[in-house]
């Protein structure tokens, strides 16, 4: 038996420890953070390059030099002496101190554990899905530009707002397809471990892997309530961004982009060329269904293929406001247009539609899109991790909002069966470019 008065304290102590944690693991690192989260907005110039800017909304699960992480400009933000505790902080080291000298289990502490609790404790508060910590084991992976070809299943996903991993989009003609994998499915779990309380990055570093090696999925599939366990074997993942959907000698082009890379404007532009310059084509469709974005400079490059002198884009950043406009004489300015959409057409294909149809250049054909109209920017901490975080949000020429909400379609076609509203959509399309080729 102990003495009273040390069970007492114990018992205290114990109190201490209880009360304290959670607030310990939300304000750990804020030493780190708070200066950053304070100055972000005034550091970040107007003016800086586009280029690299990232405005997608989903991953994609490859393996080896994947560009799964997001493809962003680091902000360079100074973050003052992270020595000095600031006033509102005291509690926290008074607290980290005491379970330190004090706890009964203080010899199992792991340090590493609290800082990232308390940094994940400050994203959750902010309540943004897409400002995320990214772990020093993950960041550390090799990355390179959405480009080329890369090991994996082949598909982009996203996290939902409560937690569950989704399948915004197979990559065609990838492993996951093959699979039977579709977009909305969730992935439950991977070999056997479940996905509850992974961020998506950490659930994309248990799918993905190199070639040739299987993995294990217990899936969703949307519309039923039973999950189903599907066995994919990673493979090479060839990326191709255009895809040309219309045979030669067709009067209705019908182009494909799956994502906004490097080279999408450079290959759209030889896909236009050859079929409304050099070609027959009359018409044209373009497709951004389950497209969920890319880099920000090439939406623009695209949208002034299509647009006289008009705005793109309204960008709000803190008190900051930008406006991105087309330049005269685009490639297909006077081409019939038809954009088709769905709900996981995201960011960047937002961005074109909203363009399109604030400016009346082309009807807009399918379903609401996903509504994520963030401006997203990445930082690097000392401890080897990142904040992935959005610095703003993006307006349609009209002043749309497109976060939270997405774009309705001119024309809602849609139908339970997704082959079904693939048929339905494009036959839609081509009915009204005939009849605007033909008026």
């Amino acid at each position: 038996m102990l003495p009273c008065n040390v069970s007492i304290r114990i018992v205290k102590l114990m109190r201490i420890y209880f009360k304290m944690r959670d607030f310990f693991r939300f304000f750990l690192t804020l030493i780190c953070s708070v200066t950053f989260i304070v100055s972000c907005g005034d550091s970040i110039s107007i003016s800086e390059d586009t280029e690299k800017k990232d405005v997608s909304n989903s991953i994609p699960i490859m393996s080896g030099s994947s560009p799964y992480l997001p493809k962003v400009n680091e902000i360079d933000i100074d973050l003052g002496d992270s020595k000095g505790s600031p006033k509102e902080l005291e509690a926290v080291w008074e607290a980290w101190a005491i379970l330190n000298k004090e706890h009964v289990d203080r010899n199992t502490f792991n340090s590493d554990e609290f800082e990232e609790s308390a940094i994940k404790g400050l994203i959750n508060s902010v309540n943004d899905q897409h400002t995320s910590y990214i772990d020093p084991v993950v960041l550390d992976i090799e990355q390179t530009d959405l480009s080329g070809e890369f090991e994996g299943i082949g598909a982009h996903v996203r996290i939902r707002a409560d937690g569950a991993i989704q399948i915004i989009s197979p990559i065609e003609g990838g492993p996951a397809e093959s699979a039977g994998i579709k977009p909305g499915d969730i992935i439950l779990s991977v070999d056997g471990e479940s996905l509850e309380g992974f961020s998506l990055l950490e659930a994309v570093s248990k799918i993905r892997g190199p070639r040739g090696s299987e993995v294990e999925l217990l899936v969703k599939h949307v519309g039923q309530l039973e999950p189903v366990t599907i066995n994919v074997v990673r493979d090479v993942i060839a990326l191709p961004s255009v895809l040309v959907r219309s045979e030669p000698g067709d009067k209705i082009a019908h182009i494909r982009i799956t994502e906004f890379k490097e080279d999408t404007p450079e290959r759209l532009q030889e896909s236009l060329t050859q079929l409304l310059v050099n070609g027959e084509a009359e018409g044209l469709i373009l497709d951004v269904r389950n497209n969920p974005g890319g880099y920000l400079q090439k939406v623009f490059q695209i949208a002034d293929m299509f647009l006289n002198e008009s705005i793109i884009l309204i960008e709000q950043r803190k008190d900051n406001e930008v406006i991105w406009e087309s330049s005269d004489g685009g490639l297909a300015v006077d081409v019939p247009l038809v954009l088709l959409v769905n709900r996981y057409s995201a960011s960047g294909s937002e961005i074109l539609m909203g363009a399109f149809q604030d400016t009346d250049r082309a009807k807009v054909v399918g379903e609401r899109t996903f509504g994520k109209g963030t401006v997203n920017m990445f930082k690097k901490l000392s401890n080897g991790g990142g904040l992935y975080m959005s610095i703003g949000r993006w307006y349609t020429p009209d002043r749309r909002i497109i976060e939270g909400e997405g774009l309705e379609p001119d024309i809602e076609v849609t139908d339970r069966d997704p082959k079904e509203a693939d048929i339905k959509q494009i036959e839609k399309a081509k009915e009204i470019l005939d009849s605007l080729i033909n008026s």
